[in-house]
């Protein structure tokens, strides 16, 4: 049985390190999620009376998921419109060959 391979990584948040056992294939991205949360949540600390660590962890969780929400009912609507507009198109279609058909 194989086991995955982990390197630990060592991600920055605010002033604290973090270290964290990912596969390599998922290091970058890893880097970029840490790099992300911590430009936020130094945003949301440049705006809070001193919140505490956990506080601030928590402020930005919210912050995230509600942005990730947001662009997801998004995605959704326009997912939703997209097989409308092809499901139109394709009425078209089949009239147009109906019609063609009807002439031959």
């Amino acid at each position: 049985m194989n086991t995955p391979v982990s390197d630990p990584v060592t991600l920055r948040l605010i002033d604290r390190e973090f270290l964290i056992a990912c596969s390599p294939e998922e290091r970058e991205g890893l880097l970029e999620a840490a790099s992300f949360l911590d430009r936020k949540m130094r945003e949301l600390r440049a705006n809070a009376k001193a919140p505490s660590f956990e506080r601030l962890a928590v402020l930005t969780a919210i912050s995230v998921t509600h942005d990730f929400l947001t662009l997801r009912k998004q995605h959704d609507g326009q997912g939703q419109r997209l097989s409308d507009g092809l499901a139109t198109l394709r009425q078209k279609l089949d009239a147009a060959l109906e019609s063609e058909a009807a002439r031959r």
